[in-house]
């Protein structure tokens, strides 16, 4: 099993271990953090790019996760964005950015154990 492919294994797990009673929003963030173009290190910026770095570092790095509110998600991921997820799964976008604020955090840390992002997927 290459390194893209076990990195792909451990985010399917983390998702869902942490998506819960949501598993097509588990689907969705799996394919945020490993299948998007730069996979999580694209996440992460996107995250520092929409003034939100601080935050997400914290996820990253070894120490305790900062929260993120649901207002923030739409702010870093664009509330198009969160409204094409919602439709997808057939949710609210409030409800969606409400567990998104929960679960990605979560994901992140777990994906970062060591307090540094892993390798982006190479481009095809």
């Amino acid at each position: 099993m290459g390194l893209l492919d076990s990195l792909k294994q451990e985010a399917t797990a983390a998702v869902n271990k942490f998506a819960g009673d949501h598993p097509q929003l588990g689907t969705e963030i799996a394919n945020m953090v490993h299948s998007g173009p730069g996979g999580l290190s694209a996440l992460v910026q996107q995250f520092q790019a929409n003034g939100l770095g601080s935050i997400v570092q914290s996820w990253v790095s070894t120490g305790p996760n900062q929260p993120i509110s649901a207002q923030q998600i739409q702010q870093a991921l664009g509330s198009d964005k969160v409204k094409q997820i919602a439709a997808r799964i057939g949710l609210d976008p409030n409800v969606v950015s409400q567990k998104l604020s929960t679960i990605l955090p979560q994901i992140v840390n777990h994906l970062t154990p060591n307090g540094q992002l892993p390798p982006a997927p190479a481009s095809k």
